[in-house]
């Protein structure tokens, strides 16, 4: 699983990722709000550990624009500021748990690791837009009910699309936050979404996948 640490602090950033990897996480590290919104606006991630006092964007201000677009990713707040209204706070703009600083990594490790298992009960394995459907937890995706095959690489591409229905993916994303490969290109991208495009849209009169000239994908219903 992938995890997002937004933490300012190199020291504490750090270590947290060190530990969080000896756990058997992968794990991306922003240094402020607007890096930490481009990342996690991709969906890439399984969780988002955000602290609150951050260059740039504030943790709060993260963590509400993540949900107004709709990003469900498990967040758990970590800070120094331990006032009840604080918390409060947090949680109103959406947060899923709140940890104060200092704490022990085995408290915040369990945290995460209880945060993973309450979103893998309750998140929906169906994504739907229009008349696509995505089985997350079965890898099957069906178009017109019709049950499409699709290789490995074509299916996390057209997840991460349509878990971010009317949201431009870069192509810099997709090699970097999606396929995580350091083999790929943007020429490899480019021939995957011609793929995907003769599976998912040829013969239906609505097209749901858009190239944005100059900067990336985009998994929508025709306007």
């Amino acid at each position: 699983m992938r995890l997002l640490v937004v933490e300012d602090d190199r020291v504490i950033a750090s270590a947290l990722k060190e530990g969080l990897e000896e756990a058997h996480f992968r794990v991306d590290h922003a240094q402020d709000g607007e890096v930490a919104l481009e990342y996690a606006l991709t969906g890439a991630y399984s969780a988002v550990i955000l602290d609150l006092m951050l260059p740039k964007r504030d943790g709060w201000a993260v963590c509400e624009e993540l949900r107004a677009s709709r990003v469900t990713t498990p967040i758990l707040m970590l800070t120094a500021r331990d006032a009840l209204e604080d918390r409060v706070r947090g949680l109103n703009t959406g947060a899923d748990d709140y940890l104060t600083k200092p704490f022990e990594f085995t408290e915040l490790l369990a945290r995460v690791r209880a945060l993973l298992r309450r979103d893998k009960v309750h998140k929906s394995t169906l994504i739907k837009v229009a008349d696509l459907e995505i089985d997350t937890l079965g890898r099957v995706v069906r178009r017109a009910g019709q049950e499409v095959s699709l290789t490995g690489r074509e299916y996390t591409l057209l997840e991460a699309l349509a878990a971010n229905e009317g949201r431009i993916l870069t192509r810099e994303t997709i090699q970097d936050r999606v396929w995580i490969d350091d083999d790929s290109t943007t020429d490899t991208v480019r021939v995957y979404i011609g793929l995907l495009r003769k599976k998912i849209d040829l013969g239906h009169s609505e097209k749901l996948i858009h190239t944005v000239h100059g900067v990336g994908y985009v998994l929508r219903r025709s306007e």
